[in-house]
């Protein structure tokens, strides 16, 4: 099913350079295309239907509103569709392929002495989808091309199920200006149109293509599988036909555009603009992901598999990349409130949490995907995105130093003020996401700029957040469920390795007083971790403490096997060697995994009504069901934590299992996207459930399961710029024999790394480029016997780390290649 075929539209199109790699960008499917969702996203709008070319009401934050067109905040059209002399393509002339590539999505159809191809992409910084609908006879012919839209002008927020809810959506009204349709109602416009002229036009309620008659789905409650619209669309239509002559076997293309505008002579403006060279602005928009690709270029002859995935996991995080513009601040307390905006901040660029549902401005997210953007050298959306959650929860919670949760792109904040619950652990997350990126880039002047903001969130943690005085946070952590301890694991974890963060850009900046105070409090709190968080008869750590059930015993560990207790042996590791590696094998169980990686909740004796469905590890009686879900985060999350103890051999299961729900066309649903959550005994895979009852088909945070291990721990990256330091420590994984990397970013250079064996000799070659910093080179090894800095022997240092025995020599020259011979 997959093809690594450009077709002549495409290829054509792309500069030859471009068009010369292009089929390695390329993944495509040709079954049951109608049953999964098709995604083309850019910085400021996005697309979403099925794989045919059609537009299934999608998604659930609004029910069956979350696909079709947007450029946030704003929904458009709930779809396009396309017909030539009455044939509608995606129906009466079948699809027989779905083509993602770099930066663009291509269906092809082939039927009725007609073949055609679409592709789709969004330039960037604009508010607009470009189609371009190439076709073919096998005679020379005359067509009719008829193109039906059918608008949805509704902003992001609110939702289907909060007050005010999306019922409050207003109709739309539809025109025709100068040969283009014209949508607007109070919050915008769209127009959709084409490079040619309309020899036909006409308005009215549907216009869905084969979509009419359309399928409604209810608000809520027992619905149809499959839904065309929703109760709470109030859209109208258009069609425009246009004359198009084809010659015998020879390509025509129409371009087309979907544009969005404050006002309906905004939209206007913005499709003639699309529509003035859309040739070229396809060339621009692959170009730049190609050169995107450029970065962080990896070559894994023993994993062909995770090499692939690193190459579709930078694409994803493109794919990521939203922004907003003069978005309100509004703190609407999960749904009950609509007050006044607190403020406007006037720009919002992220990462989007993940496609259709999640498109928006999440800390948690953020906050682990920015790992992965880091070591795919994309740098400036993970400064972009600290801005913006910095710019709103200030605005929002009065500079508490709390950080928001949940930022839909209208600007309303769902979770996450002051008077909320949570969640502390992003709180506690956000200095160290600073630290790591000054540590990969060495800019000060954006660690000076988001100081004074990670003081404040360890200050509010450690001054608002504990109560009982014991050191350990309460509040929300990533697991939100009942029966949980108010003092949660991974807040506790985030909290003690943001100190350590926040004391090391404080003595960078001669601060110490911040140094002294958070090297102090962490110490304490890591001098005490073991005895209070270890839960010996579980071999792991303890997801909570502080029993509800038990208010007389403050610290009553409450252990309940959610995926949070990897968390010690992934942030640092704090876990101590001993006791993380003890918990690494017991994670390990089949009590704890699926076929494509860590449950949320593993299996073992509860006392809750839905009992044990799986098998059990040890002895302890947790208060919750197991919930054998395999999300892509939790899956990361535990192939870091591997590969911070060297447990390289074990972490391939985990780098494997998202790399598999990415790009395995026996498993995924669109190709090349990581989705949320992977097919699992208590999860549905996504292509068999309704198209609103689905998780998200690209969630951005499962990426720091496969970039981050091969870039920071098998290729052993390990910036400290801001510190004037580089250390590249490079690991093996078991089994194999050669590893490399090139065009690593690093600062404003880059650094190429590769690592190879034969029998008992290693060698690790080190370049590095325009980057001015102290560098340590290096190795994991076992009984070392020799080392050779460019063939001649040389004083080495060995060191003891969870990952093993690390050899480190000191280097003077911008290039090292180091022999190692072990006994």
């Amino acid at each position: 099913m997959k093809t690594l075929v450009v077709t002549a539209l495409v290829a054509a199109l792309l500069p030859v350079s471009v068009a010369e790699a292009a089929p390695a960008g390329e993944l495509s499917e040709t079954a049951r295309l109608s049953d999964r969702r098709a995604l083309v996203s850019g910085d400021r709008a996005f697309t979403m239907g099925d794989e045919t070319g059609l537009y299934p009401a999608t998604g659930w934050h609004v029910r069956g509103e979350m696909g079709g067109f947007w450029a946030p905040p704003v929904k458009l059209l709930d779809g396009v569709w396309f017909a030539a002399d009455g044939s509608w393509f995606g129906r009466d002339i079948p699809a027989t392929r779905y083509v993602r590539g770099q930066g663009y999505q291509r269906f092809e159809y082939r039927g009725g002495g007609i073949s055609a191809e679409r592709v789709e992409f969004v330039p960037s910084g604009s508010r607009a989808t470009v189609i371009g609908l190439t076709l073919r006879a096998d005679r020379h012919r005359d067509v009719r091309l008829a193109m039906d839209a059918h608008s949805e002008l509704m902003p992001a927020y609110p939702w289907g199920w909060t007050t005010p809810n999306a019922g409050v959506n207003a109709p739309d009204t539809g025109s025709v200006s100068d040969g283009a349709l014209v949508f607007q109602d109070p919050v915008g416009a769209a127009a959709v149109g084409a490079s040619a002229r309309p020899v036909e036009q006409a308005l009215g309620p549907h216009h869905r293509g084969p979509q009419d008659p359309a399928v409604v789905c209810p608000a809520d409650g027992p619905a149809p599988p499959r839904c065309d619209d929703s109760a709470f669309g109030k859209g109208t239509g258009g069609r425009l036909e246009y004359s198009v002559r084809l010659g015998a076997g020879r390509p025509t293309t129409v371009w087309f555009a979907v544009a969005g505008g404050d006002t309906g002579a905004q939209a206007r403006g913005l499709l003639n603009d699309v529509l003035r060279d859309p040739a070229d602005a396809l060339r621009q928009t692959v170009s730049a992901r190609r050169a995107a690709a450029s970065s962080t270029v990896v070559d894994l002859p023993g994993d062909r598999l995770l090499q692939q995935s690193i190459e579709w996991s930078k694409q994803n995080l493109l794919d990521s990349v939203q922004e907003a513009r003069n978005a309100q601040i509004r703190d609407v307390n999960e749904g009950k409130d609509y007050p006044s905006p607190a403020g406007t901040v006037p720009k919002m660029r992220w990462l989007a949490a993940g496609f259709p549902d999640y498109p928006w401005l999440f800390a948690t997210d953020g906050e682990y995907t920015a790992y992965g953007a880091v070591a795919a050298g994309q740098f400036d959306i993970v400064r972009d995105h600290l801005r913006a959650l910095r710019d709103v929860s200030d605005m929002l919670n009065n500079r508490s130093g709390k950080v928001v949760h949940e930022v839909v792109s209208t600007g309303d904040v769902y979770f996450g003020s002051n008077k909320s619950a949570g969640n502390t652990d992003e709180t506690a997350k956000f200095p160290s996401t600073v630290a790591l990126v000054w540590r990969w880039t060495g800019d000060n002047r954006f660690r000076d700029e988001m100081y004074d903001f990670a003081v404040r969130n360890l200050r509010y943690i450690t001054g608002t957040l504990d109560k009982d005085g014991d050191g350990w946070p309460e509040g929300l952590g990533n697991v939100e469920r009942q029966g949980m301890g108010e003092e949660k694991l991974d807040s506790t974890v985030y909290l003690i390795r943001g100190l350590r963060d926040l004391a090391d850009m404080a003595a960078s900046k001669h601060d110490s007083t911040v140094a002294q105070w958070a090297t102090a409090k962490a110490d304490d709190l890591q001098r005490r971790f073991e005895a209070q968080w270890w839960v010996e008869q579980g071999v792991g750590y303890a997801e909570s403490i502080d029993d509800p059930a038990n208010p007389a015993n403050d610290n009553t560990p409450v252990f309940q096997r959610h995926w949070t207790g990897i968390t010690p042996m992934e942030a640092g590791p704090l876990a101590s060697a001993d006791k993380g590696r003890r918990a690494l094998v017991q994670r390990e169980r089949d009590c704890y995994n699926g076929e494509f990686g860590t449950y949320h909740t593993g299996t073992g004796p509860t006392s809750a009504p839905a009992g044990n469905p799986g098998p059990s590890c040890d002895p302890v009686v947790s208060t919750v069901a197991s919930e054998r879900a395999t999300y892509s985060l939790n899956t990361a999350v535990m192939a870091v934590a591997e590969g911070n103890f060297g447990r390289l051999g074990a972490q391939r299961r985990y780098t494997t299992g998202n790399a598999r729900i990415q790009l395995d066309p026996s498993v995924w649903e669109t190709p090349g996207a990581m989705p949320e959550v992977a097919p699992s005994p208590d999860f549905k895979a996504n292509i068999d459930r309704p198209f609103y009852d689905r998780s998200m088909n690209l969630q951005a945070w499962g990426t720091y399961g496969t970039l981050w291990p091969v870039v920071h721990q098998q290729l052993g990256i390990a910036p400290d710029l801001g510190n004037g330091r580089l250390t590249v420590v490079p690991q093996l994984p078991d089994g194999q024999n050669s590893i490399s990397g090139r065009e690593i970013r690093v600062g404003r250079g880059s650094v190429d790394v590769s690592v190879s064996r034969h029998r008992n000799v290693y060698r690790t070659e080190v370049r590095s480029r325009s980057i001015d910093a102290a560098l340590t080179v290096g190795l994991v090894v076992p009984q070392v016997s020799e080392v050779l800095l460019d063939g001649k022997p040389v004083r080495y240092q060995l060191v003891t780390t969870p990952r093993g025995t690390e050899v480190h020599v000191a280097v003077s020259a911008k290039a090292a290649r180091l022999e190692i011979r072990t006994k």
